[in-house]
């Protein structure tokens, strides 16, 4: 039955023409500001890498920002109108863990390839030219499904809220970021990330109060409680404790939690975003910053999809739900309608707004990580590394530019094409893990396990890859009887598919390389791939390129060195600590029990989700601008002097670029203490 858009076809194109073009005008001038206030240049090396001084508060927010896709919210919901309570924490916990562990894979990174703009150059460096190409491919398709699935799973909610056309949604949503992309290289993903995450979490709060507190038709978790209980009854969920959507013991529930976490460890350690984002970190943000970003995304969709999807079922049998008086169709559930339509039931047109708004910051905020991720790909382990190793910062800028341009075109064809074919958001989600995740493990050892040889991190995700694909497809065939959209995208074929993706490595690996004989690398080779000539991009700005705020001061980098082995030590401490936490010691007893939730448990619940999200506030809404407050202060000291007359308002030599905070050498030894999230090192003080 097709639903009456709820808003006008100028409300879709005013936010998504509109806001695109607000974003790109305000990094333009934000770009302008840093380089006339605090010799920020675009070159090369800034572009790719951001100045590899990123702190703290912002890589948690750009982490929260790049993982918060379409389907954080849209998918995350799906599963809740689906599963019930346990879709929203398996999907959370499930998607949560990879951030956590990348952040040990990120120090890794950092500490034995310093100058890295890839992790791709880091293949290269240890195997050479077939096992880089390789990897490549992977990282390509990784972005390229990530891309898609943005781009449909964002077009598919502004054509049902607004009706704009699908096709023009598609190549309307990635104009703006590719704009403020160009400009502003990494460092403009870091800036908007951080304001596209303040907004999400503004209307997730919206969302959550008026379901759990304000709204006439619910209005409480006990209200929404008893709404659920009735539907437990009269649709109850097959395979779910008592049939109820109030239970962690759901069968399909945690089906696809596994499909969830393989899919996404491909997703992350398989995209080079990821690995943007660990190059651009100060080399003391990197660990706090992952760790901080990962605990502060779980709420997002944990609390949106128990507020949303739960209250999509809560409303579905009350007139102002969209599809009243039927269900939502299983192809309206994938293509990530239950949030919009829950909020228009809830809240009308400003629900739909809002709901444009949530999914417009997310598409564009995780697009923008893309491009950049992409166009590093073919800057540096393309273009540079293949046809022109001599490429001066300009010609690299240029390409960067091309690729970034190029990809968000190709992307909008492809998305459309696959709209045409009926390939959904939900689709794309599952399905992921089966292409990609089968090049984690090998990828992961490259940093990790000297013993690894080129034969095996080359041989085993291909193998991989076609073990998975036989996996997914013969099981499709089987249990169907044959291969559609609907038989291959259903629960089974794909964990099928997702566990032998991530899983087969693991005999591969091992199994070439004792056959072929183990490698004995000392990681020599990943420490001699050096930075982007910018003397060039520099001269013409007429600046000092040793002024140009992009790399940590050479007296500096041992000490700091020395400061990611030990957050290296910290970090698989702390990152399995808190996987087993949300994995087993939380959901399993829930689950093992088949414990159905009782009004104060599941009220106890919603508030600790509540309460969850505030603290995500704290860490990505506010820190940052804590922890940038001197530099703010500096930059805006400088505006005001160029306001008034009173001088340039340049920013004086000798500045300290890193960001960090340094005490003063108080005893006499020539050093002083640095502060960041409760680690102390002693570093050198300049005179």
């Amino acid at each position: 039955m097709a639903i009456k858009p709820p808003l006008s076809q100028g409300y879709g194109y005013g936010i998504v023409i509109g806001l695109g073009f607000i974003f790109a005008f305000g990094m333009i001038l934000t770009t302008y500001v840093l380089k006339r206030y605090q010799n920020e240049i675009q070159t090369s090396e800034m572009f790719s890498t951001a100045g590899r001084t990123v702190k703290t508060g912002l890589v948690a927010a750009a982490v929260v920002s790049s993982w918060t896709w379409a389907a954080t919210l849209l998918q995350s919901s799906g599963v809740a109108y689906r599963y019930g309570v346990s879709g929203p924490f398996w999907y959370a916990s499930g998607a949560t863990v990879q951030i956590i562990l990348f952040a040990s894979l990120a120090i890794s990174l950092k500490s034995r390839s310093p100058n890295a703009h890839t992790f791709l150059e880091v293949i290269r460096a240890r195997y050479g030219t077939v096992t880089h190409l390789v990897f490549a491919a992977f990282g390509l398709m990784t972005n390229v499904l990530v891309t898609a699935m943005l781009l449909t799973g964002g077009s598919a909610v502004v054509q049902s809220l607004t009706g704009v056309p699908t096709a023009a949604c598609c190549f309307l949503l990635p104009l703006g970021v590719v704009i403020y992309t160009m400009f502003g290289g990494l460092k403009a993903t870091f800036l908007t990330d951080y304001v596209h995450t303040l907004v999400i979490l503004i209307c997730i709060f919206i969302f959550a109060f008026t379901v759990y507190a304000s709204s006439p038709i619910l209005g409480s978790p006990g209200k929404v409680y008893d709404l659920l209980v009735e539907a437990s009854k009269r649709h109850p969920v097959e395979g779910n404790a008592q049939g109820s959507y109030l239970t962690m013991r759901s069968q399909q529930g945690a089906i696809f939690f596994v499909i969830n976490i393989v899919g996404n460890f491909g997703t992350v350690f398989c995209d080079n975003s990821y690995y943007n984002k660990a190059v651009a970190a100060h080399p003391v943000s990197a660990l706090p910053g992952y760790v901080l970003g990962g605990l502060s995304w779980f709420a997002i969709p944990w609390l949106c999809a128990t507020t949303m999807g739960l209250a999509a079922l809560a409303m579905e049998t009350h007139p102002a739900f969209p599809t009243y008086p039927n269900r939502m169709s299983e192809a309206d559930v994938s293509a990530g309608l239950a949030l919009p339509y829950a909020a228009v039931a809830i809240l009308g047109k400003g629900g739909a707004v809002c709901s444009l708004l949530l999914v417009f910051m997310a598409v564009t905020s995780a697009s923008s990580a893309e491009l950049i991720a992409v166009s590093t790909i073919y800057t540096y382990d393309i273009y540079q590394t293949y046809f022109n190793p001599l490429a001066t910062g300009k010609r690299l800028i240029w390409m960067a530019h091309c690729s970034v341009a190029g990809f968000a075109i190709l992307m909008a064809a492809f998305s459309t094409g696959l709209y045409y074919i009926d390939i959904s958001m939900g689709y794309l989600y599952l399905l992921m893990g089966v292409i990609v995740s089968s090049a984690v493990l090998p990828a992961s050892l490259t940093l990790l396990w000297k013993k690894q040889n080129r034969i095996a991190a080359t041989l085993s995700p291909l193998l991989g890859l076609a073990t998975s694909l036989i996996a997914w497809l013969v099981t499709a065939k089987k249990q169907y009887g044959e291969l559609t959209v609907a038989s291959t995208g259903a629960n089974n074929p794909m964990l099928a598919g997702n566990v032998a993706a991530l899983l087969s490595p693991v005999l591969y690996v091992p199994l070439l390389t004792y056959i072929c004989g183990p490698d004995n690398y000392d990681y020599e080779s990943m420490k001699q791939i050096r930075r982007g000539d910018d003397h060039d991009v520099a001269d013409a700005a007429h600046v000092d390129v040793e002024r140009v705020p992009d790399r940590i001061p050479a007296a500096e980098e041992e000490t700091y060195t020395k400061r990611l082995h030990r957050a290296s030590r910290i970090a698989w401490t702390l990152t399995i600590s808190l996987t087993v936490i949300l994995l087993v010691l939380w959901p399993m007893p829930l689950y093992g029990t088949a414990y159905v939730f009782s009004k104060k448990f599941f009220t106890g619940w919603c508030v600790v989700g509540i309460l969850w999200l505030f603290f995500s506030t704290g860490c990505v809404g506010i820190y940052p601008l804590w922890e940038g407050r001197r530099s703010m202060g500096q930059t805006s000291k400088g505006i005001w002097k160029s306001l008034t007359g009173r001088g340039k308002g340049r920013v004086r030599e000798g500045r300290d670029i890193t960001g960090i905070e340094k005490e003063e050498d108080h005893d006499g030894d020539g050093y002083g203490k640095e502060k960041e999230m409760g680690l102390e090192e002693k570093v050198v003080v300049k005179a």
